[in-house]
């Protein structure tokens, strides 16, 4: 058997997210013969020690990479993200950055046999046509129009949902029944992988016939909806990637216009009132009662009058920090109140709620005509086979 470059090793646990301590529960390694578990990691990984077969499988498994991976010469470069949009940021860890990696090729891997299967069940089906069909030159009333044509999904119709909450699930499922697969997630299966909203706010993964959109689970439900019509326009422009933080690139900003406009139109953002005076709390409480009503986010709504020249640059990101604040202030109280009445919501309701409507209801009817099996569908799904079961049961 060729030896394995311990290198491989170590960065496989990094990218994977996990720390030393994590991995040695993981793969099992116990104290044995007065060395210590860590230790024993710690001496497969400088290369003083070899690891067995059954050492790698295990490796395989947890570090989510393929066997082969482990006797390659060097580490491969990052996973397929497309392009990083993101502005750079001190915030985001190594560890971060690892856990982001392994949640990308996990999706990938996921809408790979999402594909195959749909595929399978359909040979004949036409590539989605609007994938890539314009360009950042295209005007971006051209693009909302198209989008909005798209989705079948009319303006006052979102403006109708009762809160926010409602209208994400209402955009939601107009862009699953377009043939956009929605994720709401944001770890590897575990709160201790979980990213926040300063890491990545959402990502687009194209495919002409499985594309998919992941949103971070952490944001407001008014931001959710900002986000996937910002991803969407990623998918119409061409340009997937990862999204998140202060726009810099020129298609992170096209994109912001295109989820934006769609949301608050022209016409509407001209009925707002400036307050009367010029303070960061006067601002914060006009807009906050201009955008509620609409299911828009403060935060949006703040970055389109500053769009528009009416708050200078410093007054917005003063709004957008202290929106920010507020959110995650109102998170934490709901959390609290949610241990308090009975722990949280359950596993099933939790899943099927990050999955979508759309990507169960097509497993489901795949699975049906022998397309995916179970062992597939729960890949597709996250889950093992069993759970896969019961959640495709309860459509």
């Amino acid at each position: 058997m060729p030896e394995v470059n311990p290198a491989i090793l170590s960065w496989a646990r990094e990218t994977a997210g996990l720390s030393p301590e994590e991995a040695v529960r993981k793969l099992g390694i116990k104290d044995a013969r007065g060395v210590a578990a860590l230790e024993r990691l710690a001496e497969l990984e400088n290369g003083r020690v070899q690891p067995t077969r059954a050492m790698l499988s295990r490796m395989s498994k947890h570090y989510r990479r393929p066997l082969v991976t482990f006797y390659l010469s060097r580490p491969p470069g990052r996973g397929d993200w497309g392009r990083d949009f993101r502005a750079p940021a001190t915030h985001r860890s190594r560890k971060d950055e690892a856990v982001l990696n392994a949640l990308v090729r996990n999706v990938r891997a996921r809408q790979g046999l999402l594909r195959e299967a749909i595929l399978d069940d359909d040979d004949e089906l036409a590539p989605l046509s609007f994938l890539g069909s314009v360009s950042t030159d295209t005007p971006v009333a051209q693009v909302v129009a198209s989008i909005r044509a798209t989705l079948g999904l009319r303006l006052g119709d979102y403006r109708a949902a009762n809160n926010p909450d409602r209208a994400f699930r209402l955009l939601r499922s107009h862009t699953e029944q377009a043939g956009v697969f929605v994720l709401v997630l944001g770890n590897l299966g575990s709160h201790h992988t979980d990213l926040g909203v300063q890491v990545f706010r959402g990502f687009a993964l194209a495919d002409d016939f499985a594309p998919f959109v992941v949103i971070n689970p952490k944001d407001s439900a008014a931001a959710k909806c900002f986000t996937l019509l910002h991803e969407l326009a990623h998918l119409w422009v061409g340009e997937p990637g990862i999204s998140g933080g202060d726009p810099l690139d020129p298609v992170e900003v096209f994109c912001n216009r295109v989820a934006s406009s769609f949301l608050l139109p022209d016409e509407e953002l001209g009925s707002f009132k400036r307050p009367v005076t010029n303070s960061v709390d006067a601002w914060a409480e006009a807009v906050a009662a201009f955008g509620g009503p609409l299911n828009v986010s403060s935060s949006m709504v703040a970055y389109r009058l500053h769009r528009q020249g009416m708050i200078d640059r410093a007054t917005w990101r003063d709004l957008h920090r202290l929106f920010r604040r507020r959110w995650h202030d109102r998170q934490g109280r709901d959390r609290q109140r949610r241990r308090a009445r009975d722990g949280g919501p359950a596993y099933g309701v939790l899943v099927r709620h990050s999955l979508g409507l759309g990507m169960l209801e097509l497993a489901g009817r795949l699975v049906s005509t022998g397309c995916l099996s179970a062992t597939k569908a729960g890949r597709v799904m996250g889950v093992n086979p069993r759970n896969a079961h019961l959640l495709l049961e309860k459509q």
